[in-house]
């Protein structure tokens, strides 16, 4: 991205937006919890960028690089990235004048020379899975955009995705809506037929580089809209193009000396501050016990006393220090010589040291006490060595961590039905499943005192044999 947007939009803005979408929620969390869905967003970009050079070039010839990348992303994920591409240039070629017919081949040569990679595995995978491959793949690409797969999987309404974008955005959610207050209004002139007309000749007069990335954001967002199963992941593709518009944001207001960005400084490094103190105070036992109340206080309580215990050397200390560092900075900086082009990059120096606190000091010492990687050493002191069974009510789920720290040696108590062993089960699973089972003695022999992270419930060790 950084490489595209320098020829286009220059050094700066492509600077800024690199920072913007390496410091944004969504993309930290995604990049951090190593998902799949970052390699498809990867795919899904470069194809696009490489899809536009295209176009600058006349479309002449095929472009198999932004194929190969389609490829690879159909690869990672299913058809999806061979069809968001297409379908954003091929949007973006009409509106630029292009005839239908026109747009259209060229999009399904495209696609098709994007399927031969793909279609090299899938063929191989067929040969080894046979029709229950196939039904797989239907299920988990036409069936879950139809909305008719056999287990619910993540349904929400469209509402959710606003909800997941704005949560994603953050910290500059914050700028965006601050600069709400900026804004100048004024009511819209004319029927539905003129605001048409208006937004279809504005799109048409748009600078080319903008087009292509506003599309890219609105037509892969709509897309997803559509099926039923939503998850703030499948947005990731749509976030290297609102940094570039941010980017530009950025430029503006600190270019016209904007009170929104200052307001926005004196917020987000004010809250990196607020960091600092607050972990200040646990160490120092200043946060009781009492402030967590409700079912999960016993896993708070674990988490304070995880921070307030956990050793600190000097490379823990300087990071829980720098959002601080950072915010101090800001006030005898910045701030007071009123230099907006420094405040911009002392912001987003601030969410920098907000993340480096949280993912080298902070998060470590919670995650540690919310693994199930205990839980799995005292099943196995029960359990030492032969096999172990679970029952999960949700057909998707399993005791993964449980599995991967036991030696993998969780099998499904439904399909295997043994005469005698030992079985993993929720606290709320047990409560329905085991009454059904009259052909079995159950002797509950462990519970977790905290829920598995894999589950969200305690479980339970049961003994179990035949009648």
């Amino acid at each position: 991205g950084f490489l595209f947007y320098v020829k286009r939009r220059g050094k700066e803005v492509a600077f800024l937006a690199s920072l913007i979408l390496l410091s944004n929620f969504e993309v930290h969390r995604a990049a951090f919890a190593c998902r799949v869905d970052m390699v498809l967003t990867v795919c899904i970009v470069l194809a696009l960028y490489q899809l536009y050079r295209w176009y600058e070039k006349g479309m002449k010839g095929l472009p198999w690089i932004a194929a190969l990348f389609m490829g690879c992303a159909t690869l990672t994920k299913g058809p999806v990235g061979i069809l968001l591409p297409c379908l954003v240039t091929g949007v973006f070629l009409l509106i630029r004048g292009i005839s239908f017919f026109k747009a259209f081949w060229k999009m399904v040569l495209v696609g098709l020379a994007s399927c031969v990679l793909p279609a090299l595995w899938y063929l191989a995978a067929y040969q080894q899975g046979g029709d229950n491959f196939i039904s797989l793949v239907m299920e988990e690409n036409l069936g879950r955009f139809m909305g008719k797969m056999s287990y619910e999987s993540h349904e929400n309404g469209v509402h959710y995705y606003f909800i997941m974008l704005a949560a994603g955005l953050l910290p500059y959610t914050i700028l965006l809506l601050v600069q709400l207050f900026f804004l100048k209004y004024s009511r819209p002139t004319g029927g539905i037929k003129k605001l048409w007309t208006r937004l279809v000749n504005y799109l048409r007069q748009m600078d080319v580089v903008r087009l292509y990335s506003l599309l890219s954001i609105v037509v892969i967002f709509v897309f997803y809209c559509i099926p039923k199963s939503k998850r703030s992941v499948y947005l990731l593709p749509i976030f290297p193009f609102i940094a570039y518009y941010l980017a530009e944001l950025l430029i503006y207001l600190y270019c016209q000396k904007a009170k929104s960005l200052k307001i926005f400084s004196i917020i987000l490094c004010s809250l990196g501050a607020l960091l600092t103190l607050v972990f200040g105070m646990v160490r120092l036992g200043w946060i009781p016990e009492s402030v967590f109340g409700g079912k999960h206080a016993a896993e708070n309580i674990a988490y304070l006393h995880a921070l307030e215990s956990m050793p600190l050397g000097i490379d823990s200390i300087v990071l829980i220090l720098l959002p601080f560092i950072v915010a101090i900075y800001l006030f005898v900086g910045p701030l007071k010589k009123k230099d907006y082009h420094a405040m911009t990059y002392t912001v987003i120096a601030s969410v920098f040291a907000i993340f480096l606190a949280l993912d080298g000091v902070l998060q470590p010492a919670v995650l540690n006490v919310k693994s199930d990687k205990r839980l799995a050493e005292k099943v196995k002191e029960y359990v030492p060595e032969g096999n172990l069974y679970s029952y999960i009510k949700v057909d998707m789920m399993r005791f993964f961590t449980i599995n991967f720290y036991c030696g993998n040696r969780v099998l499904l108590f439904e399909s295997e039905k043994p005469e005698e062993g030992y079985l993993l089960i929720g606290k709320k699973d047990a409560a329905n499943y085991l009454p059904q089972q009259s052909s079995y003695d159950f002797e509950q022999v462990y519970e977790s005192d905290k829920r598995s992270c894999d589950t969200r419930d305690n479980v339970r060790l049961y003994h179990f044999k035949k009648k």
